[in-house]
């Protein structure tokens, strides 16, 4: 969907050209503007974190409305507070039919951005294949057209970054919502070389099958053999400078997954168009960090497949050879991430990558584990580790890190092979599956983010319970606090 314009402003708040304008209510503060002001003593205004309220005043322009947002106390207030806080505005602003909205910004760090992104986010739709005019009762479209963040500091640059990275969300939520009987492989691949072809700083190369067989991708090959849709390697380059390490980003993109000869319980089975989720954020995130013209160097490695039964299957109990030369036991066919993974891994580092993060939603166990609320982090580097932590703090897609230890390690050993996809033990599958991945990053720093839990069904009023565009943000975090 396209997005609405967005703009920074110093000065006074009331001074706005938009028809409506929003003011913030704190708890335990006598606001000073009087239609706030009269609201507040009226009952109809509320300190209490994400109330809205509806006001009016008289403007050069005519009659404005002014929008009440209860922030609650002003000391707790943060960037997903506000965030939050900037979804009920926009719902209550597309209800009145605003074109146009201007936030007076609280003061902190991080408020502006988190205004801009919950804005964006929460008017997201999805509507390309709806053929009727929604009813009343079901119209989400807005038409809200622009909005301007009023602040006493100059907060255009994050404001113009919160624009973009939220916007990159929002292509990635796309994405993941088209059906895979449209987002194939090779339709991942075009969108990657659309996203590439708007930077000059951005190079994509697409690999097919016979590429990814003659390379030594035994594991990724044979996850695709199943298929009759071609696989694609997509491998995006960003040279934007900056003296940081080379990072490498991984998305895994099972673009539809059975579960292959192991095939999943029907209930729910549609919900595996989103297994591409990871590389749907890795792509439109690459898109974002190149319009920022970010000081960064990045390789993207994204392998696209679709995972089906047929006489052309993996079977279980077969052994391929991975990239790295490592053999696998491919003892459950539903456990293919860890496959695909594997060879991109392997490829990321042999292509320069010095810092590794990779994405995908690659087991169930993680979501009975955490939920929706966390990701789950996994590395073998607390440095790095650190770094991508502060990130997911900073964009409010929060992760939480769990042990790799050698006693998992065992649980990945195969009988026949060096490694096994999936062990007989039923035991922190989660951190099996991370173990699995380590052995393919040439213990480069790396960091794996497993997002079954939040890539859909999020949940937070910014995202709703569709698809999420989990990671987007933090990539795009990531490189500019890593690129030097």
């Amino acid at each position: 969907m396209p997005s609405i314009a967005v703009s920074a402003r110093r000065g006074a708040p009331e001074e706005t050209d938009a028809d409506t304008r929003v003011v913030a209510l704190f708890e335990g503060e006598v606001p000073s503007d009087p239609t706030v002001r009269a609201l507040a003593d009226a009952g109809e205004a509320k300190h209490a974190h994400g109330k809205v309220a509806v006001g009016h005043e008289d403007s050069g322009a005519g009659r404005r409305r002014v929008l009440v947002a209860g922030l609650g106390k002003r000391e707790v207030l943060d960037h997903e507070k506000a965030r939050v806080a900037a979804a009920s505005v926009a719902s209550r602003a597309r209800d009145l039919g605003a074109r146009s909205l201007s936030w007076a910004a609280p003061e902190g760090a991080g408020i502006p951005e988190g205004l801009v992104e919950g804005t964006i986010l929460s008017l997201y739709s999805f509507r390309r294949f709806k053929s009727s005019t929604p009813s009343e009762d079901e119209d989400t479209e807005s038409t809200l057209t622009s909005l301007e963040i009023a602040s006493n500091q100059d907060v255009a640059e994050p404001v113009e970054r919160a624009r973009v990275s939220a916007d990159a969300q929002n292509a990635a939520r796309d994405l993941q919502n088209l059906p895979s009987n449209v987002a194939t492989p090779a339709f991942l691949a075009e969108r990657a070389i659309e996203v590439a072809a708007e930077s000059d700083a951005l190079t994509v190369e697409v690999l097919g099958r016979e590429e990814i067989e003659s390379m030594g991708m035994e594991a990724f090959a044979a996850v695709a053999r199943g298929a009759d849709t071609e696989p694609k390697l997509i491998v995006l380059r960003y040279e934007g400078g900056g003296s940081g390490p080379v990072l490498g980003f991984v998305g895994k993109a099972v673009t539809f997954d059975t579960g292959g000869i192991s095939i999943k319980p029907s209930a729910k089975m549609q919900e595996m168009k989103f297994d591409m989720s990871g590389g749907a954020a890795v792509i439109e995130s690459l898109g974002a960090i190149a319009r920022l013209g970010l000081a960064a160097r990045i390789v993207a490695v994204v392998p696209a497949t679709e995972n089906m039964p047929s006489g052309h299957a993996m079977k279980p109990g077969d052994i391929v050879t991975a990239k790295n030369g490592k053999t696998i036991e491919i003892n459950n066919t539903d456990a293919e991430g860890r496959l695909v993974l594997a060879d991109a891994l392997a490829y990321c580092v042999e292509q320069g990558a010095e810092r590794l993060i990779d994405l995908a939603t690659l087991t169930g166990a993680i979501i009975i584990a955490l939920g929706s609320t966390y990701a789950g982090l996994f590395s073998n580097d607390d440095a790095w580790y650190g770094e991508v932590e502060a990130a997911c703090l900073a964009t409010g897609e929060l992760g939480w890190r769990l042990p790799l230890h050698p006693e998992y390690l065992e649980l990945t050993k195969g009988q026949y092979a060096d490694l096994t996809n999936a062990s007989d033990q039923r035991k922190a599958s989660s951190i099996y599956a991370a173990e699995f991945l380590r052995q393919f990053v040439d213990d480069k720093p790396w960091v794996h983010v497993d997002i079954a839990g939040t890539a859909w069904g999020l949940g937070r009023p910014y995202v709703g319970s569709g698809a999420s565009g989990y990671g987007v943000r933090t990539l795009v975090e990531l490189a500019r606090r890593a690129g030097g």
